[in-house]
């Protein structure tokens, strides 16, 4: 397993979600700004917070993967990268909905709780679009650590 290979996958990777997020709605998707939700976390809005946990996580989930991968779970080719995406969509998707117990502002109402997959805030679409997200994510997590 390659640390730093993983660290700079997992930030890489977690660009091209934020990408994808950023035009999601020029998609005809719901806005999906997890840096926003992020940035609340604690009180107050902080995008610098929201940005960091933001890539911290998906720094996170490329340790993760790129572990899996070592110990022969998959390879780090596109396929491997695009079911780990789905498998860590579906583990994402259920957190969101334990997000309001540690959320500061969801707790005093400033931020909406954004449900399983996201669905509250933009139903199917939202459960598409952190889909696909998460695709981008596993298969440039898995490209990017493969050139190392």
């Amino acid at each position: 397993m390659n640390i730093v290979g993983a660290v700079i996958s997992g930030i890489v990777g977690t660009m091209a979600i934020s990408i994808v997020m950023a035009v999601a709605p020029r998609m005809g998707m719901p806005r999906m700004d997890i840096v926003g939700m992020l940035s609340t976390m604690f009180g107050k809005p902080n995008q610098a917070l929201g940005w960091a946990l933001h890539l911290m996580m998906g720094v996170v989930f490329a340790l993760i993967y790129s572990f899996l991968w070592s110990v022969g779970v998959g390879s780090s080719g596109w396929l491997s990268g695009l079911l780990f995406g789905v498998g860590h969509w579906l583990i994402v998707g259920v957190m969101f909905a334990l997000v309001p117990m540690v959320h500061a502002g969801i707790k005093n109402g400033d931020v909406e709780a954004p449900g399983l997959w996201m669905t509250k805030q933009g139903g199917g679409m939202a459960f598409i679009g952190g889909l696909l997200g998460h695709l981008v994510f596993g298969v440039v997590v898995a490209l990017s650590y493969g050139l190392f």
